[in-house]
């Protein structure tokens, strides 16, 4: 891709996220995710009706006036969002890769921290680190990083979610939200461990890009040529009613399986398809989240 077509891809989907930001997001984004916490602004005079557990007992014992404890909350927050870039994602048997997919669903993030005054970083990651960009403020910042989502060659073929996550964890001192954005098609035993110390330390949310063509093959070919992406390893693949089966069995079991490891973290996972605009399933989950911080 040359430089005009980055700029010109980079610029659609700044275009097309900034109305969704606009019209949807901004707004559901800052409903779905509260401040850090609360900081100490200043003491004053007790009032009648105050809380009686404000009461700063040591200005009060010098003054001989009750003073109560005033705090702000800050909400100040940093997203990180951490894609894998990986060979599989250079897939997609309909209108989109997945990369493409990630793409937007990170403008979609990134543009909704910014109109919130959120700082906003980017890992990109394969089986090594590939780019690391520290959070920061700003539309140019979010540009540069939609930009990189974009045009970035990757050096790796493979994915080692478990060095992207543990590299945060180490590299990242505040804690704020971590937007995981992947196939999810690594063994779960590889990524399980440093998965649930970045749900201790993170507001984590699992984005998980999935395409059709692994949940099920076409029946309009007798076989088909696959290639392993991260591996290059080519073969023959007979589309019988049993490879088809198993194919759909196996999809089945591996979200099982991401189910049974989000769930006791109390983490929920988006689910997004390359067939499906990226933003639908993303709006879902805010406004579900928006329901469950109001109970």
């Amino acid at each position: 891709m040359d430089t005009a077509e980055i700029l010109k891809k980079v610029r659609q989907i700044e275009i097309q996220t900034n109305k969704l930001v606009s019209e949807t997001f901004a707004g559901e984004y800052l409903s779905a995710f509260k401040g850090q916490g609360i900081e100490f602004a200043e003491v004053r005079e007790y009032t009648p009706g105050d809380d009686v557990r404000a009461i700063d007992w040591n200005v009060t014992a010098r003054t001989g006036v009750p003073f109560i404890k005033k705090y702000n909350e800050t909400r100040e927050l940093t997203l990180v969002i951490a894609c894998d870039v990986s060979a599989s994602q250079r897939f997609g048997s309909v209108d989109k890769l997945k990369q493409e997919t990630a793409a937007e669903l990170a403008a979609l993030f990134a543009f909704s921290a910014m109109r919130n005054n959120d700082k906003v970083g980017l890992l990109l990651f394969s089986d090594k680190i590939e780019l690391f960009v520290p959070p920061k403020k700003g539309k140019k910042h979010i540009l540069r990083l939609i930009r990189e989502l974009v045009a970035f060659e990757p050096q790796g073929r493979g994915t080692d979610m478990a060095l992207a996550l543990k590299t945060l964890v180490q590299v990242l001192r505040r804690q704020g939200i971590l937007v995981l954005i992947s196939d999810y098609l690594s063994p779960l035993e590889q990524f399980e461990k440093p998965l649930k110390l970045a749900a201790k330390k993170f507001d984590l949310i699992p984005v998980v890009v999935t395409d059709k063509l692994e949940r099920g093959l076409p029946a309009c070919a007798a076989c088909m040529t696959v290639v392993d992406p991260e591996t290059g390893q080519e073969g023959t693949l007979a589309l019988t009613a049993a490879m088809n089966q198993r194919l759909q069995e196996d999809a089945r079991q591996r979200t099982e399986n991401l189910t049974k490891l989000f769930n006791p973290l109390k983490v929920e996972p988006i689910t997004v398809d390359t067939a499906q605009p990226a933003a639908d399933p993303v709006i879902a989950f805010f406004r579900r989240r928006t329901r469950q911080l109001k109970r």
